[in-house]
Protein backbone atom coordinates (compact mmCIF):
# COMPACT_ATOMS: atom_id res chain seq x y z
CA UNK A 1 0.00 0.00 0.00
CA UNK A 2 1.76 3.16 -0.98
CA UNK A 3 2.00 5.77 1.70
CA UNK A 4 -0.42 8.59 2.52
CA UNK A 5 1.45 11.81 1.48
CA UNK A 6 -0.72 14.23 3.10
CA UNK A 7 0.55 12.49 6.18
CA UNK A 8 4.09 14.61 5.86
CA UNK A 9 4.83 18.42 7.42
CA UNK A 10 5.37 20.66 4.75
CA UNK A 11 6.90 23.75 6.69
CA UNK A 12 8.26 25.35 3.06
CA UNK A 13 5.42 24.07 1.42
CA UNK A 14 5.01 26.76 -1.50
CA UNK A 15 8.86 26.39 -2.08
CA UNK A 16 9.01 22.29 -2.63
CA UNK A 17 8.95 21.11 -6.17
CA UNK A 18 5.97 18.79 -7.12
CA UNK A 19 5.28 15.38 -5.50
CA UNK A 20 6.42 13.52 -8.82
CA UNK A 21 8.81 16.30 -10.17
CA UNK A 22 10.54 14.67 -13.73
CA UNK A 23 13.09 17.85 -13.82
CA UNK A 24 16.21 15.16 -13.28
CA UNK A 25 15.22 12.04 -15.63
CA UNK A 26 18.13 9.59 -13.66
CA UNK A 27 16.68 10.53 -10.57
CA UNK A 28 12.64 10.40 -11.44
CA UNK A 29 13.65 6.62 -13.35
CA UNK A 30 15.44 5.82 -10.15
CA UNK A 31 12.09 6.83 -7.82
CA UNK A 32 10.22 5.11 -10.43
CA UNK A 33 11.90 1.70 -9.64
CA UNK A 34 11.94 2.06 -6.06
CA UNK A 35 7.70 3.01 -5.83
CA UNK A 36 7.26 -0.51 -7.90
CA UNK A 37 9.89 -2.20 -5.22
CA UNK A 38 8.74 -0.51 -2.11
CA UNK A 39 5.17 1.04 -2.88
CA UNK A 40 4.72 2.02 1.05
CA UNK A 41 8.14 3.77 1.00
CA UNK A 42 7.72 8.24 0.66
CA UNK A 43 9.67 7.64 -2.74
CA UNK A 44 9.19 11.47 -3.59
CA UNK A 45 11.02 14.66 -3.55
CA UNK A 46 11.88 15.05 0.58
CA UNK A 47 10.13 18.32 1.55
CA UNK A 48 12.09 20.82 4.20
CA UNK A 49 11.52 19.63 8.30
CA UNK A 50 11.30 21.98 11.32
CA UNK A 51 10.62 25.59 12.16
CA UNK A 52 9.40 28.26 9.33
CA UNK A 53 10.41 30.83 11.94
CA UNK A 54 14.21 29.64 12.32
CA UNK A 55 17.14 31.70 12.79
CA UNK A 56 19.31 28.51 11.61
CA UNK A 57 19.07 26.31 8.29
CA UNK A 58 21.02 23.08 7.90
CA UNK A 59 21.63 22.48 4.60
CA UNK A 60 21.73 18.83 3.80
CA UNK A 61 23.26 16.40 0.83
CA UNK A 62 20.35 14.97 -0.23
CA UNK A 63 17.62 11.70 0.97
CA UNK A 64 18.81 8.47 1.95
CA UNK A 65 17.60 5.52 0.66
CA UNK A 66 16.36 3.69 3.97
CA UNK A 67 16.29 7.73 5.84
CA UNK A 68 14.37 9.78 4.18
CA UNK A 69 13.22 8.43 0.82
CA UNK A 70 11.57 5.78 3.25
CA UNK A 71 10.09 7.66 5.77
CA UNK A 72 9.45 11.46 3.79
CA UNK A 73 11.08 13.14 6.55
CA UNK A 74 15.37 14.74 6.06
CA UNK A 75 17.85 12.51 8.11
CA UNK A 76 14.98 10.17 9.58
CA UNK A 77 15.44 6.53 9.81
CA UNK A 78 19.01 6.18 8.77
CA UNK A 79 22.38 6.38 11.12
CA UNK A 80 22.87 10.05 10.04
CA UNK A 81 20.01 11.08 11.86
CA UNK A 82 20.69 9.63 15.23
CA UNK A 83 23.62 11.71 15.40
CA UNK A 84 22.01 14.71 13.95
CA UNK A 85 18.63 14.97 16.38
CA UNK A 86 20.88 14.08 19.01
CA UNK A 87 23.15 16.98 18.71
CA UNK A 88 20.10 19.39 18.15
CA UNK A 89 18.39 17.70 21.34
CA UNK A 90 21.96 18.53 23.28
CA UNK A 91 21.50 21.54 22.27
CA UNK A 92 18.37 22.29 23.15
CA UNK A 93 17.21 23.13 19.48
CA UNK A 94 14.76 20.21 19.30
CA UNK A 95 11.03 19.17 21.55
CA UNK A 96 10.36 15.41 21.67
CA UNK A 97 11.89 12.39 21.32
CA UNK A 98 13.59 11.20 18.03
CA UNK A 99 12.27 7.75 17.57
CA UNK A 100 13.60 7.45 13.44
CA UNK A 101 9.73 7.63 12.40
CA UNK A 102 7.39 10.60 11.17
CA UNK A 103 4.80 10.47 13.96
CA UNK A 104 7.58 10.26 16.85
CA UNK A 105 5.85 13.60 17.58
CA UNK A 106 9.56 15.52 17.32
CA UNK A 107 9.88 19.24 16.45
CA UNK A 108 12.39 21.56 15.86
CA UNK A 109 12.97 25.04 17.86
CA UNK A 110 14.16 27.82 16.14
CA UNK A 111 16.03 25.11 12.96
CA UNK A 112 14.91 24.14 9.83
CA UNK A 113 16.34 21.45 7.42
CA UNK A 114 16.94 21.77 3.81
CA UNK A 115 18.48 19.88 1.23
CA UNK A 116 20.71 20.78 -1.81
CA UNK A 117 19.28 17.74 -3.21
CA UNK A 118 15.36 16.95 -2.98
CA UNK A 119 15.14 13.30 -4.67
CA UNK A 120 17.04 10.45 -3.63
CA UNK A 121 20.20 9.67 -6.31
CA UNK A 122 21.50 6.43 -6.88
CA UNK A 123 24.44 5.55 -4.90
CA UNK A 124 24.00 9.15 -3.07
CA UNK A 125 25.84 10.45 -5.20
CA UNK A 126 24.41 13.27 -7.68
CA UNK A 127 25.20 14.69 -10.80
CA UNK A 128 26.44 18.15 -10.97
CA UNK A 129 23.60 18.97 -13.74
CA UNK A 130 21.03 17.02 -10.85
CA UNK A 131 22.78 19.60 -8.11
CA UNK A 132 22.21 22.69 -10.33
CA UNK A 133 18.73 21.81 -11.12
CA UNK A 134 17.44 21.20 -7.34
CA UNK A 135 19.21 24.60 -6.55
CA UNK A 136 16.13 26.34 -7.65
CA UNK A 137 13.99 25.04 -4.77
CA UNK A 138 17.13 25.34 -2.23
CA UNK A 139 16.42 29.08 -3.71
CA UNK A 140 13.39 29.49 -3.04
CA UNK A 141 13.21 27.97 0.09
CA UNK A 142 15.78 29.47 1.55
CA UNK A 143 13.74 33.14 0.73
CA UNK A 144 11.49 31.82 2.56
CA UNK A 145 13.22 32.09 5.88
CA UNK A 146 14.12 35.96 6.23
CA UNK A 147 14.51 35.36 9.73
CA UNK A 148 17.52 32.22 9.52
CA UNK A 149 20.67 34.33 9.11
CA UNK A 150 23.37 31.47 10.03
CA UNK A 151 23.48 28.24 7.64
CA UNK A 152 25.46 24.99 8.30
CA UNK A 153 26.46 22.81 5.36
CA UNK A 154 26.25 19.37 5.73
CA UNK A 155 29.44 18.02 3.43
CA UNK A 156 30.95 19.72 0.56
CA UNK A 157 28.06 19.10 -1.87
CA UNK A 158 25.80 21.31 0.16
CA UNK A 159 28.49 23.72 1.05
CA UNK A 160 29.08 24.15 -3.39
CA UNK A 161 25.50 24.51 -3.86
CA UNK A 162 24.97 27.19 -0.82
CA UNK A 163 27.66 29.04 -2.02
CA UNK A 164 26.74 29.14 -5.52
CA UNK A 165 22.93 29.98 -4.15
CA UNK A 166 24.06 33.17 -2.55
CA UNK A 167 26.60 34.30 -5.88
CA UNK A 168 29.63 32.98 -4.29
CA UNK A 169 32.63 32.10 -5.86
CA UNK A 170 33.90 28.35 -4.23
CA UNK A 171 37.54 29.25 -4.67
CA UNK A 172 36.70 32.20 -2.40
CA UNK A 173 34.76 30.21 0.21
CA UNK A 174 36.80 26.88 0.61
CA UNK A 175 35.04 24.07 2.25
CA UNK A 176 36.28 22.76 5.70
CA UNK A 177 35.05 21.41 8.91
CA UNK A 178 34.01 24.04 11.40
CA UNK A 179 35.57 27.28 8.77
CA UNK A 180 32.73 29.56 8.75
CA UNK A 181 31.82 32.27 5.95
CA UNK A 182 30.17 35.40 5.66
CA UNK A 183 28.49 35.02 2.22
CA UNK A 184 27.81 38.03 -0.51
CA UNK A 185 24.05 38.66 0.79
CA UNK A 186 25.46 38.79 4.10
CA UNK A 187 24.29 35.49 5.84
CA UNK A 188 26.66 33.08 7.82
CA UNK A 189 27.91 29.52 6.29
CA UNK A 190 29.24 27.21 8.54
CA UNK A 191 30.98 24.08 6.92
CA UNK A 192 30.53 20.44 8.97
CA UNK A 193 31.90 17.16 7.65
CA UNK A 194 28.33 15.25 6.99
CA UNK A 195 27.33 13.19 9.62
CA UNK A 196 27.34 9.77 8.02
CA UNK A 197 27.98 6.73 9.05
CA UNK A 198 30.95 6.32 6.84
CA UNK A 199 32.63 9.73 8.42
CA UNK A 200 31.48 8.47 11.93
CA UNK A 201 33.04 5.23 11.73
CA UNK A 202 36.31 6.05 9.87
CA UNK A 203 37.02 8.88 12.56
CA UNK A 204 36.76 11.74 10.13
CA UNK A 205 33.92 13.10 12.42
CA UNK A 206 33.00 12.37 15.75
CA UNK A 207 30.19 13.74 18.49
CA UNK A 208 32.89 16.22 19.43
CA UNK A 209 33.26 17.69 16.24
CA UNK A 210 29.82 17.95 15.11
CA UNK A 211 28.88 19.56 18.66
CA UNK A 212 31.16 22.00 18.26
CA UNK A 213 29.66 23.31 14.86
CA UNK A 214 26.16 23.58 16.45
CA UNK A 215 28.04 25.09 19.67
CA UNK A 216 29.61 27.97 16.61
CA UNK A 217 26.26 28.78 15.30
CA UNK A 218 24.82 29.08 18.82
CA UNK A 219 27.33 31.76 20.03
CA UNK A 220 26.99 33.67 16.43
CA UNK A 221 23.38 33.53 17.23
CA UNK A 222 23.92 35.26 20.25
CA UNK A 223 26.64 37.71 19.38
CA UNK A 224 23.88 39.16 16.31
CA UNK A 225 20.84 39.28 18.84
CA UNK A 226 23.68 40.76 20.82
CA UNK A 227 23.92 43.51 18.23
CA UNK A 228 20.19 43.64 17.10
CA UNK A 229 19.96 44.98 20.85
CA UNK A 230 22.28 47.55 20.70
CA UNK A 231 21.29 49.20 17.82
Amino acid sequence: MAMDKTLIDMPLADGEPPIDCRLCPRLAAFRDELRAEHPDWWNAPVPAFGDPAAWLGIVGLAPGKHGANRTGRPFTGDYAGDLLFATLDKMGLSRGQYDARIDDGLTLDGVIIINAVKCLPPQNKPTAAEINECRTFLSRQEAMLPRARIFIALGKIAHDSFVRHAGGRLAAYPFGHDRQHRLPDGRILIDSYHCSRYNTNTGRLTAAMFEAVFERALSLRDGLDATRETD
